[in-house]
């Protein structure tokens, strides 16, 4: 039996209209009340400006205040560094977002920790990574929530589930793994985080209720490495290039996505799975971190 398609487009939307509603709701008690989202991108990264596009059209769709600061690829770390202190200094401001990858010449770190921690939107700062570990209230990356946010919606709950997470970035593998082990509705799961030197991995795989794939490798997970019935959220986004085509490349995730539908019982497609899920999360995280800094 085919599994169920989890349409991360719609999910994302209806996560965006709820926003937008909340938002109106609270504008109509403070007029002057209105969350503002500043992108910082420094360089000509093809795919970093597709994505800091998308989040500014989704501010827009909401009402948000957005801006997107663009820096020559050249630019030193002082000088991002300094724009960063000023956005924190800005009180129009609420959410601060540095477009990452950085050009190589950059110390992305150093960079992060400099975004005051109420407008870290991306939820990178290491106190909102401390908040998160201890299960304090925190702004908690996009992705990862995004995911959770997807088993909300399509009412699979991950509470007593054996779930393997593949990959440990800072970005998804680790706040994925805090989130779902928390004592809290929607989580409450049994976490394993496999990765590159985990010994038989398919193994692994084979024993998990909810497999999310996060380490950006085209098509790495295999449908034989599935529990049949087993839930499937794949996070990458990988472009593989095809001359055969007409753009020259095509994207896919990092799950065998043709195979593994087969197999599971439900399945996120890559494109049109986590990615919208990502920009629906910012989004949330704005609407939050205005909320926590204007006290509404």
């Amino acid at each position: 039996m085919t599994a169920k398609i989890i349409d991360g487009k719609a999910i994302g939307a209806q996560l965006r209209a709820d926003l937008k509603a909340e938002y109106e709701s609270i504008k109509a008690k403070h007029p002057n009340f209105q969350p503002g989202l500043i992108v910082v991108i420094v360089g000509e990264n093809p795919a970093s400006k597709v994505y800091v596009n998308m989040k500014h059209k989704a501010c827009q769709e909401i009402g948000y205040h957005s801006e997107i600061r663009r820096l020559p690829a050249e630019s030193t770390q002082d000088e991002v560094a300094q724009l960063l202190r000023d956005l924190n200094a800005d009180n129009r401001v609420h959410g601060i977002l540095l477009q990452l990858p950085l050009p190589d010449h950059l110390d992305e770190q150093p960079l992060l920790e400099l975004i005051d921690p109420r407008k870290d939107v991306d939820g990178f700062h290491p106190v909102n990574a401390g908040k998160l570990a201890l299960g304090m209230p925190a702004l908690a990356p996009c992705t990862p929530v995004g995911c959770q946010e997807l088993l909300k919606y399509e009412n699979i709950d991950p509470s007593g589930k054996f779930v393997v997470i593949v990959g440990r970035s800072n970005i998804v593998g680790k706040p994925m793994a805090m989130i779902l082990c928390q004592k809290a509705k929607w989580a409450n799961a049994t976490v394993c985080i496999a990765h590159s030197r985990t010994k038989d991995l398919p193994a692994l795989c084979r024993q998990a209720d909810i497999l999310i794939a996060a380490i950006g490798s085209p098509k790495f997970v295999q449908a034989e490495w599935i529990k049949p019935g087993a839930t499937v959220i794949d996070v990458g986004t990988n472009r593989v290039e095809d001359a055969s085509r007409e753009k020259g490349y095509y994207l896919c995730g990092d799950v065998d996505f043709d195979a593994a539908k087969e197999v599971a019982g439900a399945i996120t497609p890559s494109p049109g799975g986590v990615g919208p899920m990502t920009i629906a999360c910012l989004m949330k995280n704005t609407l939050q971190a205005a909320k926590a800094i204007e006290g509404v």
